[in-house]
């Protein structure tokens, strides 16, 4: 199946299903209300402020669900700094952010979106970072959610491209298939259901309530990353991992024996 439009995906699905979803990005260009000075180096206080933010969020998700826990963080924070080698901007804002984005997910606090920014300004102002960068961290942990973009974009910067980036790419591949049924599991959903088709989110609100099988998660989110990255190094990274999600499909279906069938 061919895009049709820019923005347009289509994912892989079974023979004798063919699903196509359109994709809006996830940053909009014109009319962000902020904007932000980069300044790229580190100096020894800004090593100083990331190594006292890393001890505090291990600490801080040291019993978290294992799709965000501290392991998820460091690959996420690790694929920032990969990110950052190509990409210019704050250095320090992105690996602030990239340790705190997940700092108190809503979906373990009863969907609570305000707790995380809330943590972040006063663990960063706490241990003195200018208010700027402060505020700066806490725009990126509130609005770089996939979720928080169904919604529309109302906040861009080159800092919270690459840390959205950085984490989404954890959100696909190999980690990507083994984090989504570990929370599936924890929520206990069912694996995959051919009776329940998958659906396109086209609010927060809609993509929240949702309880589908996990496998439909790989439609409704995983499979559309790949071509909503911000920034061109995610976008090639992104490629390889969206492959192995594809060919993991095949197999699924393969072993599932259920082509074709709905009981």
């Amino acid at each position: 199946m061919k895009a049709a439009e820019e923005g347009r995906m289509t994912t892989h699905v079974r023979k004798s299903q063919s699903v196509s979803y359109t994709g809006k990005k996830n940053i909009k260009q014109k009319n962000e209300k902020r904007f932000y000075n980069a300044t790229p180096m580190h100096n020894q206080s800004d090593q100083t402020y990331i190594d006292q933010t890393a001890g505090f969020v291990k600490n801080q998700l040291a019993n978290a669900e294992a799709g965000h826990d501290w392991w998820h963080i460091l690959r996420v924070w690790n694929n920032a700094k990969l990110l950052l080698t190509k990409e210019p901007a704050d250095r320090l804002i992105c690996e602030l952010a990239a340790l705190l984005h997940d700092i108190a997910d809503s979906k373990f606090h009863d969907g609570d979106e305000t707790i995380a920014p809330r943590i972040t300004g006063e663990f960063l102002s706490g241990i003195g970072v200018d208010s700027n960068r402060v505020r700066h961290v806490q725009d990126i942990v509130q609005h770089m959610s996939y979720k928080s973009s169904l919604d529309g974009a109302t906040f861009h910067s080159p800092e919270l491209a690459i840390v959205q980036d950085a984490d989404r790419l954890d959100a696909i591949g190999a980690i990507g298939i083994a984090r989504a049924f570990h929370y599936g599991g924890f929520k206990n959903r069912e694996l995959y259901n051919p009776t329940i088709a998958p659906v396109v989110h086209r609010d927060k609100a809609s993509y929240k309530n949702s309880t589908a099988p996990t496998l439909n998660h790989f439609y409704e989110k995983l499979l559309l990353l790949k071509d909503q990255m911000n920034t061109e190094t995610a976008r090639t990274l992104a490629a390889s991992r969206h492959a192995f999600m594809e060919q993991y499909l095949e197999q699924f279906y393969h072993e599932w024996g259920s082509v074709g069938q709905t009981d």
